[in-house]
């Protein structure tokens, strides 16, 4: 099957390396790095352009509450523009494209509150190879990560000979999948859609669901042994991004408001006091903004590892939290219409809750980047990125 290529014109040359590669062997020229702003900007208008044209907020809206809680369709096209493996290397079918390219993405496709579980498959496509990579990336099968944390804890599951017992409790969209990457005992184990695995669905307040997979002796297969470290952090880092994108989403509407509702004979937003509550919440999304920039830049980077961790715990604390602020100022600007369902705000509030500890909690992060740096100060040896 031939993808369709993310962009009319590619990153690098055919056979070239990659731009992380390129990146770690020296510094960009001033000429490369307008090339792949330009490459970003191009990325983001392509997938702004397919989120409007499927329906944005509409359409995130009519698949709430549905047994998937994702359209097939939209995803196989997704997966059609390389989206899927946006950050799995080319030698391995995918588009070899840095966390810069990945992050637009992740903020376009929460701008529209897009459903479908890029971020998710992302990683498990970090950890897939061969046929079983190839019909991810292509979207003939959807395979989701289970049990994957940077947060300590959780289910883990037990492998004995070829047969997965035990549960995975709070899986995304784990009841869309045709099968999942389960974190077990020994690593990661692809287990398939079977009798022997049990499914029970929990809804969320965003009209999602997390599942629940019990193993009874379910058949799998041990994937090669991968670090699923790097993926998670990207994971984390495209969720930071995410989330920009809502709150993006919902600061727009909340001004839109602002501007058409009248009060005393003018519009609500002339009030100054209006207007510097919502010039702290654009001062909160620049700066998310300028946090994931950084965090995305030292991913793309040779930093040490530590570093790289402490940005993304910190693009993650303060983009969640900025989001959670900005939803909820916009449910208050549009008054008590905002808290009704028929008013879009609200759908953004619903997604920011659910999604404002996914990937480490904000205090596991806060906790993190205190260890870091900790770490750091003490004079501990740092590892370089491979």
């Amino acid at each position: 099957m031939v993808r369709q290529p993310l962009m009319p014109m590619p990153l690098s040359n055919p056979g070239s390396v990659s731009m992380t590669e390129r990146r770690t062997q020296h510094p960009l020229t001033q000429e490369e790095r307008d090339e792949r702003h330009q490459q970003v900007r191009l990325i983001r208008d392509s997938v702004a352009g397919l989120v409007a044209g499927r329906g944005g907020v509409r359409r995130a809206r009519d698949l709430r509450y549905g047994e998937a809680g994702m359209d097939a369709a939209v995803w196989r096209e997704l997966c059609g523009l390389g989206l899927v493996g946006l950050r799995v290397p080319e030698e391995r079918g995918g588009a070899g494209l840095g966390m810069a390219e990945y992050v637009a993405v992740a903020e376009e496709l929460g701008r529209g509150l897009v459903p479908e579980p890029l971020i998710d498959a992302g990683l498990a496509a970090a950890m897939l190879d061969g046929e079983t990579l190839s019909e991810q990336l292509a979207g003939e099968r959807l395979i989701l990560p289970a049990g994957f944390n940077l947060q300590p804890g959780g289910d883990r599951p037990r492998m004995d000979g070829q047969s997965l017992h035990g549960q995975v409790s709070r899986v995304p969209l784990g009841a869309a999948a045709d099968a999942w990457l389960v974190a077990s005992d020994p690593g990661p184990v692809l287990v398939a859609r079977a009798e022997s695995v049990l499914l029970e669905s929990h809804p969320q307040q965003d009209g999602s669901h997390l599942a629940t997979l019990r193993f009874q002796g379910a058949p799998a297969r041990a994937m090669n042994t991968v670090d699923a470290r790097r993926a998670l952090e990207e994971a984390a880092l495209a969720g930071a991004a995410y989330l920009l994108g809502v709150m993006n989403a919902a600061f727009d509407e909340a001004v839109s408001y602002l501007k058409i509702r009248r009060q005393f004979g003018r519009e609500i937003g002339a009030f100054q006091a209006l207007q510097h509550r919502a010039v702290n919440l654009k001062i909160q999304l620049e700066l998310s903004r300028a946090m994931i920039n950084a965090a995305a830049d030292a991913l793309d980077s040779d930093w040490p590892v530590e570093e790289q961790r402490r940005r993304v715990s910190t693009a993650r604390v303060k983009v969640s939290t900025a989001a959670l602020l900005v939803a909820r100022e916009g449910v208050q600007f549009h008054g008590g219409i905002g808290y009704t369902d028929e008013a879009n705000i609200g759908l953004f509030l619903r997604k920011v809750m659910v999604l404002f500890n996914r990937y480490g909690s904000v205090d596991f992060h806060k906790r993190r980047y205190a260890g870091v740096e900790a770490a750091v100060g003490a004079g501990a040896t740092t590892e370089r990125t491979v």
